[in-house]
């Protein structure tokens, strides 16, 4: 079954083309990074826009990189939710019209649930290229970690003792943020110190240079839910550690000089950042990544189980992956992180996702519309 996967819940407008949910056929992602990178953050409205410009090209180029005709795919997979709604109604619209007028079967996807299945896709993949003996084991927790999402989820694969019954995924949400998601966190720090658009990846390259344990932000208590998150106060701490010192003169200086050049590599950035501010950022970031291990271990021994999955744009940090490698060694669990390009929002996550709905008989209808918010799981 081949199924075509829209994705445009955020900055990133993309399609891609897969088979049973398990082969990529085709996978195009077009990045909005440099419209928005001057703001320091994602304009809803300019995304709207550039999802308008570019869904149509991103779509024929799925299909012509996988040498097929869009009428060759035998249903269509569109992200519904959760996300920013004019972006989302843009590849849904697109979506619903483009099986209408080919008579393909929809479904509607969580975008969370998209991400879940970027572990299970890349697995699959690994699994038949002879590069990974077995594949993940469910019944798993997954960490899902993103800018605009932090939440843990037991996921279970369900189906009858008959063979031929499809598969049917089902989700419970262990934890989740209480304000900013990690990546969002990332991100508004990084605007703090005037290191550039989207923050994450600039401040994995920059802590490598800064002494982790130089401050000590403490660690996070929870009341209620212990396997919820909050970074909003790890993010306040770090505005309190700048403002009136030196280092935000420093910074002051530096988003001038930034502003002054188009592209600016890590190199270059980590030139014009003390040694002050290099060791606040890789403190920083080992604070962020102590609670995201700590949470997920904690969630995987509450629900008995001994896998784990990592996905989202900021499972592609360094520190993230070493730490949870090392924690999962140490404990016995096994561990699965997709590769970098299937962290970050993909359509082929989406159309993996989608198989499975294909498959079971969820399809949507002409009803079919966006949801900022929408929850994956019990």
């Amino acid at each position: 079954m081949l199924v075509l996967g829209i994705e445009s819940s955020c900055d990133e407008t993309a399609a891609a083309i897969v088979a049973d949910g398990a082969e990529i056929r085709s996978s195009v992602v077009a990045s909005q990074i440099l419209t928005h990178a001057k703001y320091g953050g994602v304009v809803p409205e300019l995304a709207s826009r550039e999802h308008l410009r570019k869904i149509g090209p991103v779509v024929e180029e799925a299909c012509q990189r996988a040498r097929l005709g869009v009428r060759d795919v035998d249903g269509i997979a569109v992200t519904e939710g959760p996300g920013l709604v004019g972006s989302l109604l843009v590849g849904l619209v697109y979506g619903k019209a483009l099986a209408h007028a080919l008579a393909k079967p929809l479904v509607g996807v969580n975008h969370l649930e998209g991400h879940i299945h970027a572990v299970l896709l890349e697995d699959k993949m690994n699994h038949l290229a002879g590069r990974r003996e077995e594949e993940a084991q469910l019944p798993a927790v997954t960490l899902v970690v993103s800018g605009g999402h932090t939440s843990l989820f037991l996921v279970e694969e369900r189906r009858s003792p008959s063979n031929s019954h499809p598969i049917v995924f089902h989700y419970t949400r262990l934890g989740k943020t209480r304000d900013d998601a990690a990546g969002e966190a990332f991100d508004k720090v990084a605007r703090l110190l005037a290191l550039g658009y989207p923050g994450g990846p600039m401040i994995d390259q920059l802590a490598r240079s800064g002494d982790a344990q130089a401050v000590d932000f403490g660690r996070i208590k929870m009341k209620g839910n212990p396997l919820d998150f909050s970074f909003s106060g790890l993010k306040t701490a770090v505005l309190y550690r700048v403002r009136g010192t030196p280092l935000a003169l420093e910074a002051q200086e530096r988003r001038a000089w930034r502003q002054a050049r188009e592209r600016v590599s890590s190199d270059e950035l980590r030139a014009h950042c003390s040694q002050a501010t290099l060791d606040l950022i890789a403190s920083f970031q080992n604070a962020v990544v102590h609670d995201l291990v700590e949470r997920a271990l904690a969630a995987a021994n509450a629900a008995r189980v001994d896998s784990i999955f990592v996905s989202g744009g900021v499972a592609s940090n360094s520190l993230l992956r070493a730490r949870c490698e090392e924690a999962s060694r140490a404990q016995g669990v096994r561990l699965r992180f997709p590769s970098p390009a299937l962290c970050t929002d993909n359509a082929a996550m989406i159309a993996a996702a989608g198989y499975y709905k294909l498959k079971a008989g969820q399809l949507a209808d002409a009803t079919l519309t966006a949801h900022a918010s929408l929850p994956l799981g019990t």
